[in-house]
C-alpha cells in the first residue's frame, strides 16, 4: 500500500480500523490551534467574566480536555488512546475580537494523537460559542488545524502556513 492509499478502506471497500497490534508504542504528541471571532459585546463579557452562563473559558477549557478524551467515541474508526497529557490555553487577541484556543494532546501509544488535538480545540471553541450565543449569534470559528505533531512513522509535522491543497 502506497501513501496515498487510504487505510480506514479495505480491498472490497469495507470500512475497517487500522490494525496496529504490531507497533511499538512511541512518544506522540499533536497541538492544533482555532479561532473564534465575535462582536466587541461579545468579547468584552468573556474577558471581563460578565457572561449570564459564567466563566466561560474556564467552561470550554474543560470541554476541550473532555473532548480529547472521548475522541474514539466522536470519530469512526479512531483509536481509543490513554492520553498522558491533555491542555487546552486560550489566547485573548482584542485587536481582531478573536479568542484562540489551543490543544495539546500527549501519549504513549501505537498512533498518534492528532485528532485528539483537533477535537479539543473544535470542542473548546464551540463551547464558547454556546456560552455565548445569547450575545452574538454571529460568531465565527475559524482556521481550525494541526499545528505540530511529533513521533509515529511519518516523524514531526510543523504547520508552515501553507494549506495542503
Amino acid at each position: 500500500m502506497n501513501d496515498s492509499q487510504f487505510t480506514h478502506i479495505d480491498a472490497q471497500g469495507n470500512a475497517r480500523m487500522v490494525d496496529v497490534s504490531g507497533k511499538a508504542p512511541t512518544s506522540r504528541t499533536a497541538v492544533a490551534v482555532g479561532r473564534i471571532a465575535m462582536s466587541e459585546a461579545c468579547f468584552a463579557a468573556v474577558r471581563d467574566r460578565t457572561a449570564k452562563k459564567g466563566d466561560v473559558l474556564g467552561v470550554a477549557q474543560v470541554a476541550g480536555i473532555m473532548a480529547t478524551k472521548r475522541t474514539a467515541e466522536l470519530i469512526p474508526l479512531c483509536h481509543l488512546l490513554n492520553l498522558t497529557k491533555s491542555q487546552v490555553e486560550f489566547t485573548l487577541h482584542p485587536e481582531s475580537l478573536e479568542i484562540e484556543a489551543v490543544c495539546t494532546v500527549r501519549c504513549e501509544g501505537k498512533t498518534g494523537v492528532e485528532m485528539e488535538a483537533l477535537t479539543g480545540v473544535s470542542l473548546a471553541l464551540l463551547t464558547v460559542y454556546d456560552m455565548c450565543k445569547a450575545i452574538d449569534k454571529r460568531m465565527e470559528i475559524r482556521n481550525i488545524h494541526l499545528v505540530e505533531k511529533h513521533g509515529g512513522k511519518s516523524g514531526d509535522f510543523f504547520f508552515d502556513g501553507e494549506a495542503g491543497l
